[in-house]
């Protein structure tokens, strides 16, 4: 009796539920959001005190009790995709997520539906117990009750990396090269005010917002300042902000242009940035950083357009020397994403750029390959591939706004970058990152929050550019470079439209026309010459309408300028006389003076009215010229005459002026003696023509006669056009056809 009763409460207690440890169903555990807003230090040291915040927050309809947050340690991770999927998981899994680590929790207590409460853990770094070096998953967990189930299980769980090298490598170090874009947006179109200062005309005072303290230019430049990093500037931000250092107009609301006010912001950050690049490499994107893959694959076939490029290389070199005091480098090519394709390396390479900033989601590595190579890698034609790790310069794309967000990017950087070293810890490499290249505030603190993590030089340490392009290449890279189908199909649909580049063509052919009649032609070319430049920008990549836009602002401006310079509208004349002046006038609205033009006055009937045809014109700035034409009326009525404006290789100059001259000054007796010279010339001209007529039908006769019996009355007189000479015996002789003697009649 006694065995049977002991069987039946062993029967009971199998029945029982199961320890609350033992609990985890993959709903529940996304009953409570958890969030880890900071993780210090990112790469921690055996010795380091390792702080753990965030939020957690009740997602379900009800009540949680009895909850706690506790850490949990996971497996050691082996490779960098097991990286990537760290963060997407949201279900507690035991096997994986490890046991809780006793001894540091924090209780949470009741949380509402809808609630957030903080936590925060802090733990010597040893407690962790982790007996490899490598990248580990660490998780924080929430565990509590509900209300449907009254036994504790684990509700909510966010997983984070833990870099774990206490102490320096025991192989080589990475040596890694950190890209530090500092680039903006387009802005000016060339819109000068009509003051002798050509002071510029911003769209707006955006700009001024992101270069005070706080602003995104501002953060990129505080934080970079103190990076091993390597600048890479589009200098046409640094001539955007250094012309708002002066005098400069916005459009006001009521549509007149008002003073910006970033004059002080924009005078100390560029005191900032020439402090900051001071012992830095820097280089220089070309001027306004023109879209590589969208010249190579829609403009290159228009005419004069890489011949932009090339200037824009050139202006690169002299803007950044100019203001910040500093020779960068403008041998790299830096390509949308880092993609290239045979065409937009021939492209990017035809302005003097050999070195290509690629990415190794483009260029890739062969099939297979164990680890991630030395960045440069030749590619022909003399020119070097820098290939920066996708994964690394990926890490700090999307929103980073939430610190949740911002804390795992950093923290997967941070684990990539020492999973690179352990790869081939053997193997000194070079690794490039080259980030998104318009970074935000929040993307840029979280970049140099995991570069500051780094600085200890553990497994890492900083090399510039110019040598990572240098550095001996891996023999198995990759070094195809794919053909232009490979390249990525939404990066394609971003790209600068053809009509881009044929209007950039048509703009500067007016800029061409227009300077050459210039007496300062660099107060045009100068702001015009950049415009154009801008709008074969990236920054107008996805972009259309407000390319298309810019575009249409520039060529329009630029019209408007041309115009200054043109003939003013003439009213109906009357000619007085048979001859008389006429005068057009030509009206230079410039600052400057205009020569080299000359001006025709065309006659639509030049038999009733010739006009003399061109004169010569030169004016100085602010003048109108009054150029005369001497004329002669033949006959009266009106007119027509066109007046135009020719340059020195004959192109039409502005728009013509058209107008009627009414002859009435011819009198009658002016008129017949006119009528009666020109019947006398008819007269004239029928007489010698019968003539000749005439004379070209003589033949000679049977018996040699050589008048052929022509009429006598032909002759002008007695002899014909030359008087005979009868005392000539051989001219009588040859008449006769025989001698003659003295006195003998010749026959005739």
């Amino acid at each position: 009796m006694t065995v049977l009763t002991g069987l039946l409460v062993l029967l009971g207690m199998a029945e029982l539920p199961s320890a609350p440890a033992a609990h985890a169903d993959a709903g529940g555990s996304r009953t409570v959001g958890v969030s880890i807003d900071t993780l210090t230090p990112g790469a921690p040291t055996q010795n380091d005190k390792i702080t753990i915040s965030g939020t957690v927050t009740n997602k379900s309809r009800t009540t949680v009790t009895g909850g706690h947050v506790g850490l949990r340690t996971g497996p050691l991770l082996t490779t960098r995709s097991e990286i990537d999927d760290i963060g997407d998981r949201t279900s507690f899994s035991p096997g994986t997520d490890g046991p809780e680590i006793g001894g540091h929790t924090q209780k949470i207590g009741k949380l509402q539906p809808g609630v957030s409460r903080e936590f925060s853990l802090t733990l010597p770094a040893k407690d962790l117990k982790l007996d490899k070096d490598g990248v580990y998953q660490l998780g924080v967990s929430f565990s509590g009750q509900t209300a449907d189930q009254g036994y504790e299980r684990v509700l909510g769980i966010r997983r984070t990396l833990l870099p774990w090298q206490p102490s320096g490598t025991d192989g080589k170090k990475t040596k890694l090269t950190f890209l530090w874009p500092l680039i903006s947006s387009t802005r000016l179109t060339g819109r000068t005010e009509s003051d002798q200062q050509q002071t510029p005309v911003f769209p707006d005072d955006d700009l001024a917002a992101e270069l005070a303290p706080g602003g995104r230019l501002q953060q990129l430049v505080a934080l970079g300042k103190n990076l091993p990093v390597t600048w890479v500037i589009d200098p046409d931000l640094l001539a955007t902000v250094e012309a708002m250092t002066k005098r400069y107009q916005i459009p006001g609301p009521d549509g007149e242009d008002v003073p910006g006010q970033g004059q002080a912001v924009a005078k100390q950050w560029l005191g900032q940035l020439q402090s900051a690049v001071a012992g830095h490499q820097v280089v220089a994107l070309p001027f306004a950083d023109p879209d590589l893959a969208s010249l190579a694959h829609r403009g290159k076939n228009v005419p004069g357009t890489l011949g932009h490029l090339q200037s824009a290389t050139e202006l690169a070199a002299t803007t950044v020397d100019t203001i910040l005091q500093v020779k960068p480098r403008t041998d790299f090519a830096w390509p949308v994403d880092g993609a290239v394709d045979s065409s937009v390396v021939d492209v990017a390479t035809s302005a003097g750029a050999h070195n290509i900033i690629a990415r190794s989601d483009s260029l890739r590595e062969p099939d297979g390959s164990p680890y991630a190579p030395t960045a440069a890698r030749q590619i022909g034609g003399g020119n070097t591939a820098i290939v920066a790790d996708a994964r690394l310069s990926t890490a700090f794309e999307g929103d980073l706004t939430r610190a949740g967000d911002a804390s795992l990017a950093v923290q997967r950087f941070l684990a990539q970058s020492l999973m690179v070293n352990k790869q081939a810890p053997e193997n000194e490499r070079s690794i490039v990152v080259a980030p998104q290249r318009v970074p935000t505030t929040s993307q840029a603190q979280a970049m140099a929050t995991a570069l500051g993590a780094l600085s200890d030089g553990r497994w890492t340490e900083p090399l510039d550019l110019g040598d990572a392009a240098k550095a001996k290449p891996d023999p198995s890279a990759g070094r195809h470079v794919p053909g232009t189908g490979a390249y990525p199909d939404s990066l394609r649909s971003q790209e600068l439209s053809a009509e881009t580049f044929t209007a950039v063509r048509a703009t500067q052919a007016s800029l061409d026309k227009f300077k050459a009649i210039l007496t300062s032609p660099e107060r045009v070319v100068i702001p015009y010459g950049s415009a154009i430049m801008r709008e074969m920008s990236t920054s107008w990549r996805g972009d259309a309408a407000g390319a298309s836009d810019f575009r249409g602002e520039v060529s329009s401006n630029l019209t408007g300028l041309t115009q200054q310079v043109k003939l003013v509208e003439k009213s109906d004349a009357t000619l007085s006389g048979r001859s008389a002046t006429i005068p057009v006038t030509v009206k230079n609205g410039l600052l400057q003076g205009v020569t080299g033009l000359t001006l025709r006055l065309e006659s639509t009937q030049p038999n009733r009215l010739k006009v003399e045809s061109e004169q010569p014109v030169k004016i100085e700035g602010g003048h109108s010229q009054s150029v005369k034409f001497e004329t002669r009326a033949y006959a009266n009525g009106p007119v027509r005459l066109r007046a135009r404006l020719y340059t020195a290789d004959n192109q039409p100059f502005g728009d013509p002026v058209e107008f009627t001259v009414h002859v009435t000054s011819v009198t009658l007796m002016v008129l017949l003696v006119i009528a009666g010279g020109v019947f006398l010339l008819v007269l004239a001209g029928l007489r010698i023509y019968l003539k000749r007529k005439r004379s070209g039908n003589r033949e000679p006769s049977a018996d040699g006669s050589g008048d052929g019996g022509a009429d006598p009355s032909d002759d002008d007189g007695p002899g014909g056009d030359e008087p005979e000479r009868p005392g000539d015996p051989a001219d009588s002789g040859k008449r006769s056809g025989r001698p003659s003697g003295p006195g003998e009649k010749v026959e005739r």
